[in-house]
C-alpha cells in the first residue's frame, strides 16, 4: 500500500495495524518513496488462518497429522506461486 506522508501521519496506528497483519506500507513525500514499512517478524498467510479440526475416522492420528502437513505444504506452495506471478 502506498500512502502520502500526510495520510501516514493521520492514520499511523491504523497503518501499523495493517503492517502487523502482514500488509506492507510505503509512504511518499514529494513524489519520492521514503521508506518501506514491513513488520520485523512477518507472519505468513497460513499462520493467520483460523485452524479447523477435520476428522476422518479412517485415518490414524499419525496419518491425520501427515495429511495435514502435506495440505499445508501444498497451500503454501500455491500461495508462493501466486505471489511470484504478481
Amino acid at each position: 500500500m502506498r500512502v502520502t506522508i500526510t495520510e501516514l501521519r493521520r492514520n499511523l496506528f491504523k497503518l501499523v495495524d495493517k503492517v502487523l497483519a502482514g500488509d506492507t506500507v510505503e509512504f511518499v513525500y514529494r513524489n519520492s518513496r521514503i521508506q518501506l514499512i514491513v513488520p520485523e517478524n512477518p507472519v505468513s498467510k497460513l499462520d493467520r488462518l483460523t485452524p479447523r479440526q477435520v476428522v476422518n475416522s479412517k485415518l490414524t492420528e499419525k496419518e491425520h497429522q501427515a495429511a495435514e502437513r502435506k495440505l499445508r505444504e501444498d497451500i503454501q506452495a500455491e500461495l508462493e506461486k501466486d505471489w511470484a506471478e504478481i
